[in-house]
């Protein structure tokens, strides 16, 4: 019957789906790279059993691997050696090693709700040269597409992946397929499998596999991500901590039904301000704020905060105090007349503020977290996720897959499903149950208890968190939120296993006016197996010269500059010298 109602808002609830994805997952879907950037180690971290360091190994057999038994369900389609050099990654130098390609499925099955055919696909990487660790890559969007599976270690576009720092690594599409992307979540089963129990079937199988290769297990496990890869890691460190030693997670969304409906909620506030229609006759959202007049707001905000660490360097260091200092109401112009980019309207400044205030319900309760004012609301990445993929993408993620029952099989996609979206009515519906859907997105979405992380900090596992601050989907203020409540869950200092870097400026897991390019699981490996705790990561812009440009960088900024990334509470505080170089800055 589900299926019966919905086949004729497929092509286009599909079709929408489609044209905002690959947006989702370009920033973020496995995490950046950063390559060999430093990191300032502070003083050994003690906690759960000494540390012990990854010994390397080396592959025993490849196309063998074929022939031996393969764990549970799973399946091999294909097992092929690859020559060093043959696989090149976009901003990698350097080709990646020799290694062996196992692609499979696990769990194939028909579904009695849907009758399609889902299966956990995925694909492993095995290098010849083994440093005796595992990484799972997490990725992105509303995954559904095995990602080439070299593994992301920070922010930005990589200069490096795990695959060629020796790791073996595993990614997944978590149970279903791009063409099934969103009615995936008519089928309970395949929720369940995007939310978390891929994770909990592909990791005992890429151990396995991994013994078979190298003759023995991974003395060590990591897991890292970005977006909803981050959220993948966030629920990691609360579900299967057990499993992983460091875990990284990238700007998550580890509230994504809730920021989801938050979209939709922005969807409504822009189409009060559009100055013109789509040819399709629906409100344009792209006129609703004008690229010049997010770049007043932005230059407003920059006038108001970016002295608050001591260096007026185009860098809202100090978010927190930022939140006292700027008032979108004194501080941006309003226009007297006409809109000319200099100012905003009266009805603009509410609607900005009702959008970086939360989403709200009629009764005013929110219903997400707010937003933070910074440089990086001016840039692409700040207009695809606010004007584009909030009408794409999200409407198809809450009509199918965080709503029970779904939503979207009664109602038309795109924006109208956003503008007909009750924040009363309907945003209850994430955290709904029925006899069919008997786990709400909430449930299968977020990490559980994510303040209480005693078994990874009990067992000795780290967990180090970025976040950009001027991520257009994903609150870094929610995750500070998060982070404080796990302080405070462990006496007021939660910094002996777990870290938190906020990234001034970084749009969605990169860009915007930002030293959005960083190596964070070279600290994390040396935190986990050397006690080193990270005091800072050291980030770089991407301006000339670098593998893959970020045409966002100011003009009057380094090529080369560089900066600390502190953890939360501490920022960046200038201390005298250039402003291009990291040290000229210390975290306090």
């Amino acid at each position: 019957m589900v299926e019966t109602v919905f086949s004729s808002f497929r092509p286009s609830w599909a079709a929408l789906a489609a044209a905002s994805l690959m947006a989702a997952c370009g920033g973020g879907g496995g995490g950046g790279g950063g390559g060999a950037f430093p990191f300032i180690p502070s003083t050994p971290s003690t906690g759960g059993s000494p540390p012990t360091e990854a010994r390397p190994g080396t592959l025993q057999s490849c196309t063998d691997l074929a022939s031996k038994a393969a764990f549970g369900s799973t399946v091999y389609t294909s097992v092929a050696s690859v020559p060093a050099g043959t696989l090149t990654v976009a901003g990698v130098a350097t080709p990646a090693p020799e290694h062996c390609l196992v692609q499979g499925q696990m769990n194939q099955r028909t579904s009695s709700v849907d009758g399609k055919t889902y299966a956990i696909g995925f694909e492993m990487r095995l290098p010849v040269n083994w440093n005796g660790r595992f990484f799972y890559q997490a990725n992105g969007g509303l995954d559904g597409n095995v990602a080439r599976a070299t593994g992301g270690v920070g922010g930005g576009a990589p200069t490096t992946t795990a695959l060629h720092m020796g790791f073996a690594v595993i990614s997944s599409d978590a149970g279903h397929s791009g063409a099934q992307i969103p009615t995936f979540g008519l089928d309970p089963q395949a929720r369940l499998d995007y939310g978390y129990n891929a994770v909990a079937q592909l990791t005992p199988m890429a151990k396995n596999l991994i013994a078979k290769a190298y003759g023995r297990a991974p003395d060590r496990s990591y897991f890292g991500g970005c977006s909803n890869g981050g959220r993948h890691a966030m629920v990691a460190a609360a579900r299967f901590a057990n499993q992983y030693d460091g875990i990284l997670a990238g700007n998550p969304g580890f509230n994504l039904p809730k920021a989801a409906v938050a979209q939709l909620y922005g969807v409504q506030q822009y189409a009060r301000v559009t100055t013109a229609n789509t040819p399709a006759g629906k409100p344009d959202l792209q006129t609703a704020f004008t690229p010049a007049e997010m770049s007043t707001v932005a230059n407003a905000v920059l006038a108001r905060c970016d002295a608050l660490d001591g260096a007026t360097d185009g860098i809202v260091a100090d978010v927190q105090m930022c939140k006292q200092a700027f008032d979108l109401a004194a501080d941006v112009p309003t226009c007297a007349a006409t809109r000319n980019g200099s100012c905003l309207t009266t009805t603009q400044k509410e609607v900005l503020g009702n959008i970086f205030a939360g989403a709200r319900n009629t009764a005013g309760a929110a219903l997400y977290s707010g937003f933070p004012f910074d440089a990086g609301i001016k840039g692409a990445d700040w207009r695809q996720w606010e004007f584009s993929n909030s009408q794409n993408l999200d409407t198809a993620a809450v009509g199918f897959v965080f709503s029970s029952p779904p939503l979207g099989t009664s109602r038309p996609p795109g924006i109208d499903f956003a503008l007909g979206f009750s924040m009363d009515t309907d945003a209850p519906s994430i955290f709904a149950t029925t006899a069919l859907y008997t786990e709400s997105s909430i449930s299968f979405m977020t990490p559980p208890n994510p303040a209480n992380l005693s078994v990874l900090r009990d067992r000795g596992s780290k967990l180090m968190v970025y976040h950009g601050t001027s991520d257009a989907v994903f609150s870094s203020d929610d995750t500070t939120r998060w982070y404080e409540q796990l302080r405070a869950a462990n006496g007021g200092d939660a910094s002996g296993f777990a870290r938190f870097f906020p990234v001034p400026g970084m749009n969605h897991c990169g860009g915007g006016p930002s030293t959005d390019q960083f190596d964070m699981l070279t600290p994390l490996v040396a935190w986990v197996e050397q006690g080193k705790a990270p005091a800072a990561v050291v980030a770089t812009g991407r301006g000339a010269g670098a593998n893959v440009v970020n045409a966002e960088l100011p003009a009057n900024w380094s090529p080369a500059r560089t900066r600390p990334l502190c953890p939360y509470p501490k920022i960046a505080a200038y201390m005298g010298g250039s402003l291009e170089s990291a040290a000229s800055f210390v975290c306090r």
